[in-house]
């Protein structure tokens, strides 16, 4: 073979894999695509909470002091335990104690002054009515009988003035004591103590008119939790008390809790003006469930209206406007556009009433370039499952 001819051979090769590399790059290439089988089972329409919800305790009190006050007694500490009656904080209290112990004093000074009084009541009354027999016998002046019939009910009277002095003074005692009450702060019910914002020998003071101030105690019953979400104003004529509701919490991201709705609040918020919600609040069902969270846990919950069960669904992200969705076509790895009719939907789940068939693969992958209808098509999955 000649020099010339190898040369002329070599040339026409490169010609032929230049037009092979140029048809094959002319080609339309198939996108890659996430599918998911078309399945039965449970669907679900929802509504869910449009900002994130919270945590709270059933019962919760932010104590304060009545009264302005030295802290003399600090025995709440953060986190304990305590029950109901216990003594969290004291304020010094010394002359409303005296005080206590003078009203009891005066007290016991007006029941002996009583009990004097109603003794010379007795024998005035005595003395009275043998003065009465004496005049029937006429053997007393009638002037000696009526002055002692008048003295024996001038010392009754004393004696019924000393009785209600005393009724006086007891009540002393009580203004006293709830007084001196005012001073000492009692856990209203059995709970956990959040904070403890005070030190011995701080001097606290109630909180003014319409300003709010930190509690010096903040008390929280964590036996009982319940979920508090914002729902959209549009959703909430929809929502019934014991609707049943799946809780999700970001604290516990793979896992959800069976929850129950206890009330819907009879207003709407105007936190937002363009968004406006109602609150709603969620009970756990299963007490258990609470024993890990704590109360200002972020919380959100969806509310169940409506089950149908076995029909058949898609994920609510292959459904496209007008109602229509990407079907793969194995035979030809096509994608094929197909109108839908559907029924009850949710954000993840949507029943399909007509226009698809079990065991169809539509796309899940709508927004990746190149997905259209009569595009080739690569499933990322040979199993056809969504990842």
């Amino acid at each position: 073979m000649t020099h010339h001819l190898r040369r002329l051979i070599i040339i026409a090769l490169l010609l032929a894999i230049g037009a092979g590399l140029g048809w094959y790059w002319s080609q339309p290439k198939p996108v890659v695509v996430r599918l998911q089988t078309v399945e039965r089972g449970d669907v679900q329409s929802s509504v869910a909470n449009t900002r994130a919800g919270t945590v709270k305790a059933c019962r919760r009190s932010r104590i304060t002091p009545a009264i302005g006050g030295l802290i003399t007694h600090l025995p709440a500490k953060d986190g304990a335990t305590v029950k109901k009656g216990d003594l969290l904080l004291g304020l010094w209290n010394h002359d409303l104690v005296a005080q206590v112990e003078l009203a009891r004093r005066e007290a016991e000074a007006n029941r002996a002054r009583a009990t004097e009084a109603c003794v010379v009541a007795d024998v005035a009354k005595r003395e009275a009515d043998r003065m009465v027999r004496l005049r029937k016998q006429n053997i007393a002046s009638e002037e000696t009988t009526e002055r002692a019939v008048g003295e024996a009910k001038a010392k009754a009277a004393a004696c019924q003035a000393a009785k209600t002095a005393n009724l006086v003074a007891e009540a002393r005692i009580k203004v006293a004591g709830e007084n001196l009450e005012r001073t000492l702060m009692h856990a209203p019910f059995d709970g956990t103590i959040a904070e403890v914002n005070g030190e011995l020998g701080e001097y606290v003071t109630p909180s003014p008119p319409g300003i709010a101030t930190l509690p010096v105690v903040d008390l929280i019953d964590t036996t009982c939790l319940t979920i508090s979400a914002p729902i959209d104003e549009v959703d909430a004529p929809a929502v019934k008390p014991g609707l049943s509701a799946r809780i999700s919490l970001d604290a516990f991201p793979d896992e959800t809790f069976d929850g129950r709705v206890r009330r819907i609040a009879p207003y709407v918020l105007e936190i937002e003006k363009q968004a406006r919600t109602v609150d709603i609040e969620a009970d756990f069902i299963n007490s258990a469930d609470t024993t890990r969270l704590l109360p200002g846990y972020s919380a959100d919950v969806e509310i169940i209206l409506q089950t149908r069960e076995n029909v058949l669904y898609i994920p609510t992200e292959a459904l496209l406007e007008s109602q229509r969705v990407l079907v793969y076509d194995p035979d030809s790895e096509t994608l094929q556009s197909r109108p839908v009719e559907t029924g009850l939907s949710n954000w993840k789940l949507t029943e399909v009433t007509a226009g698809l068939e079990e065991g169809e693969q539509v796309v899940l992958s709508v927004d990746r370039k190149g997905v259209e209808p009569g595009a080739l098509a690569t499933p990322e999955n040979t199993a056809g499952q969504a990842g």
